[in-house]
């Protein structure tokens, strides 16, 4: 795992350091050809430089977010609106995860993408990848 992303989980607090813990090794598991860094402050994954899925500590809990999560179809997934293709769920403790949907999110991620890593050039406007 790249250290600056262990430096974030073991800041966390102990269970909210578990659940990042798990979900890092879980997208590593399955997703081992993505390049992975602290961005904007907390840890993302992304494929040929387009963000796709990443975790941070918020109020609610450790949020994994997918950034083309809506186009995802997944009722387990919390779909904010606006413009944006992102969804995500809250962690607050590490039983709540399941690695069968986790599995499912992560194949998905490969399979849709919006073009996140264009957006500026595009001047807020997405287009889908996949």
């Amino acid at each position: 795992m790249n250290p600056e992303i262990s430096r974030y989980n073991n800041s966390q607090s102990e269970e909210d350091r578990l659940i990042s813990n798990s979900l890092a090794e879980q997208i590593n598991l399955h997703l081992p050809e993505a390049e992975n860094k602290i961005w904007h402050a907390h840890p993302v994954w992304f494929l040929e430089g387009n963000p796709i899925v990443g975790y941070s500590k918020q109020k609610k809990g450790i949020r994994l977010m997918f950034w083309s999560g809506k186009s995802f179809e997944e009722t387990k997934l919390n779909v904010l609106g606006g413009k944006f293709q992102d969804a995500s769920i809250f962690y607050n403790s590490v039983n709540e995860i399941n690695s069968a949907d986790l599995k499912i999110w992560f194949q998905k991620a490969k399979e849709i993408q919006w073009d996140y890593k264009n957006i500026v050039k595009r001047k807020g406007v997405l287009e889908r990848l996949k």
